[in-house]
């Protein structure tokens, strides 16, 4: 009977459940769009393309490992973990032999991949180019189309998409930069797969010797390609090569596994991802439920009339109870369903918007699975009823003439449970901000900070009456000053706390999430910019527009009279452990003059070939101090022990260690320098630096400020990324303002209509809407900037040692200026709407 009342109850009421269906849609869709993320990131195929023709591929581990055993109850636990190293490691060339001589190989073909960056301009978007030892060209395969295959040291073989593009004909001179100086090659062919081209990348193939030279890796190769015998399962034959091969760490890969060995950025595309639709999916989650939870308790509360008259003509409160959970069921199923039916398109929008950004590659395909939609449709209904049953507790528990009386006069104070409750969340939010302000990285402050602006939002949803009413006292005097208006609207302020309380919380939590997105990355950024400009002594700044500054130039800045020190520098990262740190490598002559880190102890006088500088928080975190001796993985995952020579402060601006250029640059897919730091006397000015390096391609000279504006571009797109990231669920939050505002005003057309037959004129109450809504706008900004400022102030004292969040004015202002346009659309909208019915057709209808 319950279910028949509950259908019958969401048919007649449909524009009293619409609001809780918007808000269960959208968090059905952004549950489902975050899980395919997440699912991607797991599951996601990566599809092979240079090595399409290779069945199995050998390559080297790509991982640190790490192995654990604990003692427990008697009993050894062994856990083994692995990490992605940042460069790729490389194969010793006598695996080569090793692998041919298994039997039912029919060949094994060495692949040398390299970066090789053709100076040339070319129409259409850029695609990283990678040169490669022409008889490697079998691997996907390349067939020539026009000309011949390289022979000697100065000829290459371009593919045909790269051809087009840039104009090249066989027999074209063609300038490329590999790892080391750029050299012009004669195009002696050019050549396409059977597919046309590539979709991630451009190849070009020079001759075997030419090639080795190239990749600067003496005795190594990148990986093995490897070509069954007719007949050859290449299953078994891998399950062969393995056994030959064990105990030496190469890997070997078959089928779908080939392309994150082609790929490495594939590896760490997917743990962001992973992390990144892990983040989004739990915020959004916690978002959703506050918002779920707010607009059943607006929408329960709009029926207490409704219900009370149940409750008085016996209705018990199981019933009542049951009948609610049952609407809520039918709403949390409709809009499941709907919500992860959206959320598919939404999720491709999303995976697109990350790969133009840069943020995973394009072949890593997005998974569709039915376990996202599952997922939401279950959140759903899970929500709705839980939402329903907590939103409707109150009435269905009291009396049935306290019922009536509550029905027709909102109660003086929260419930005590509520109140103990909120207090609760807000002694939470506070262990929170606290714990954020020792955090000092930034994987492992980011959840904390969102988490910590949820969890304060939840306080301000559940002493939201409490709050509004004591903001009601401050604000009666200067809502007089508005009129008549100004007195009803502080009149329904206190009189409807709870209602008014349920428009603050979306709002509040809105320019809550809204200023921490756009200010967290800034406040980090601003302060890694500054440790930076205080840190580089160097006047100027060699910087290029291709792959790097090379060695020679580097070398020819040196010699230019005027110049007293220049410092090549390499950016990677290393593990310590399983442990990742940012790192840069440089070069010791003349340290001291370019760059000053702000040592704290230690020196870097005599910083060698064997030292390593490390910041605070990494000689924190691994208790060291000059002269210990420091175990780490370089980028390609080779092992070196160095000799702590110094720990310094600025390690925000210059990352966590401090390594000797060459060691690093050995140890780089891409060893050319970043940037050459250059001191010069007085006198010594731009043009004479540039007409040092006029003869190498793409190199220019910047001065310190120049740099620094670099850096803060850098640090805009890391800032959008954010905001991609974060938008969805800043979108649904906005969305649910706009929604309980809507509910809130739509349903007070009774109320209306009492004011306008009492003498009040349709402007005055329009007046009163619009000062009530000011208020409310008002109200929410303070408590979302306040729980914005608390959050980000804990996140500054972490990240960089000081209170000092960056809040950008004009931003800030524009974000409350939106909330304002929502906030008095919201309300103005739906009041013209309910004005617009005749007050005699309200006062007389049932």
């Amino acid at each position: 009977m319950m279910l028949r009342y509950a259908l019958q109850t969401v048919r007649d009421r449909k524009a009293g459940f619409l609001g809780a269906f918007t808000a269960l849609l959208c968090a059905a869709a952004l549950v489902t769009a975050c899980g395919t993320l997440l699912e991607t990131g797991l599951r996601g195929r990566i599809a092979a393309e240079r090595y399409a023709a290779a069945p199995i591929v050998v390559s080297a581990d790509q991982n640190v490992h790490q192995t654990t055993v604990k003692e427990k109850k008697g009993k050894a636990k062994t856990k083994h973990k692995a990490k992605p190293v940042a460069e790729r490691a490389w194969l010793p060339a006598a695996t080569v032999d090793a692998v041919r001589s298994v039997p039912g190989v029919e060949r094994a073909v060495p692949e040398l991949s390299f970066q090789a960056v053709p100076l040339v301009e070319a129409p259409g978007g850029a695609k990283p180019s990678y040169g490669h030892a022409w008889t490697s060209a079998a691997l996907t395969p390349f067939t020539l189309t026009e000309g011949r295959a390289p022979q000697g040291g100065g000829e290459v073989v371009v593919d045909r998409e790269l051809a087009a593009r840039a104009g090249l004909r066989t027999g074209a001179p063609l300038t490329v930069q590999a790892t080391g100086e750029p050299k012009t090659y004669t195009v002696s062919g050019i050549a396409q797969t059977a597919r046309g081209g590539l979709a991630r990348q451009n190849a070009l193939f020079f001759g075997d010797a030419e090639a080795q030279r190239l990749a600067a890796r003496d005795g190594q190769v990148t990986a093995i390609g490897v070509l069954p015998a007719p007949g050859k399962d290449p299953g078994e034959l891998a399950g062969r090569i393995r056994q030959a091969l064990g105990g030496t760490g190469a890997q070997v890969a078959v089928g779908d596994a080939r392309g994150p060995v082609e790929f490495l950025d594939a590896a760490g595309a997917r743990i962001k991802l992973v992390s990144m639709g892990g983040a989004m999916g739990g915020t959004s989650l916690l978002v959703a439920i506050l918002v779920v939870v707010g607009t059943f308790a607006l929408s329960v509360q709009q029926r207490y009339r409704e219900l009370a008259l149940l409750r008085a003509i016996a209705a018990t409160p199981k019933q009542l109870r049951r009948m609610i959970g049952r609407e809520a069921l039918v709403v949390g199923l409709a809009a499941g369903v709907a919500g992860a039916l959206a959320g598919l398109p939404l999720a491709a929008w999303l995976h697109g918007r990350f790969i133009e950004s840069g943020v995973v590659p394009a072949n890593l395909e997005r998974t569709a699975g039915i376990f996202p939609m599952f997922a939401a449709v279950g959140a759903s209904l899970l929500g709705a009823w839980a939402a329903a049953r907590i939103t409707g507790r109150r009435i269905a528990r009291i009396r049935p003439a306290e019922a009536l009386a509550e029905a027709a006069l909102e109660r003086g104070r929260p419930a005590w449970l509520r109140i103990a409750t909120g207090m609760l969340l807000l002694a939470g939010g506070v262990v929170l901000v606290a714990v954020l302000s020792g955090l000092r990285t930034e994987p492992a402050s980011t959840p904390v900070t969102f988490l910590a602006v949820v969890v304060l939002a939840g306080a301000v949803s559940l002493l939201g009456p409490l709050l509004v009413r004591g903001a009601t006292a401050l604000l009666a005097g200067p809502l007089r000053l508005a009129g008549a208006g100004g007195h009803l609207a502080t009149a329904n302020l206190r009189g409807n706390a709870t209602r008014m309380a349920s428009a603050v919380t979306p709002l509040a939590l809105l320019i809550g999430m809204t200023c921490t997105v756009l200010f967290i990355t800034p406040t980090l950024g601003n302060a890694a910019r500054a440790q930076a400009r205080d840190g580089v002594r160097a006047g100027w700044v060699l910087a290029a527009q291709g792959p790097g500054v090379t060695g020679a130039a580097a070398e020819r800045i040196r010699r230019t009279p005027g110049v007293t020190a220049a410092t090549e520098v390499v950016h990677t990262s290393v593990r310590v452990g399983l442990t990742r740190y940012g790192a840069q490598g440089v070069t010791p002559a003349g340290l001291t003059r370019t760059w000053d880190p702000g040592v704290t102890s230690g020196s870097l006088d005599g910083f060698g070939e064997k030292s390593v500088a490390v910041s605070e928080l990494a000689a924190d975190q691994l208790g060291l101090r000059p002269g210990s001796p420091l175990k780490l993985a370089l980028g390609d995952g080779t092992p070196v022990t160095l000799t702590v020579s110094a720990v310094y402060a600025r390690g925000l601006g210059f990352g966590d260690m401090t390594l000797p250029h060459d060691l690093v640059a050995a140890h780089m897919d891409d060893p050319l320098a970043s940037s050459v730091l250059v001191a010069a006397e007085p006198g010594t000015g731009r043009e004479q630096l540039a007409a040092a390096v006029r003869e190498f391609p793409g190199v220019g000279v910047l001065s310190a400020r120049d740099a620094d504006e670099v850096r803060a571009e850098r640090q805009q797109a890391g800032a959008e990324i954010n905001l991609l990231a974060m938008g969805l669920v800043l979108a649904f939050t906005a969305i649910a303002v706009v929604n309980t505002l809507a509910m809130s005003t739509a349903e007070r057309f009774r109320e209306f209509a009492m004011l306008r037959l009492a003498g009040a004129k349709r402007r005055q109450v329009l007046r009163m809407l619009r000062t009530e809504a000011l208020a409310v706008l008002l109200i929410g900004a303070v408590l979302g900037s306040g729980i914005s400022l608390a959050v980000l102030t804990a996140f500054s004292v972490g990240m960089t040692g000081a209170a000092a969040p960056a809040v950008l004015p004009v931003v800030y202002v524009g974000v409350l200026g939106v909330a304002g346009l929502l906030a008095l659309a919201a309300t103005a909208l739906p009041g013209r709407v309910a004005l617009r019915i005749p007050p005699v057709e309200v006062a007389t209808s049932r």
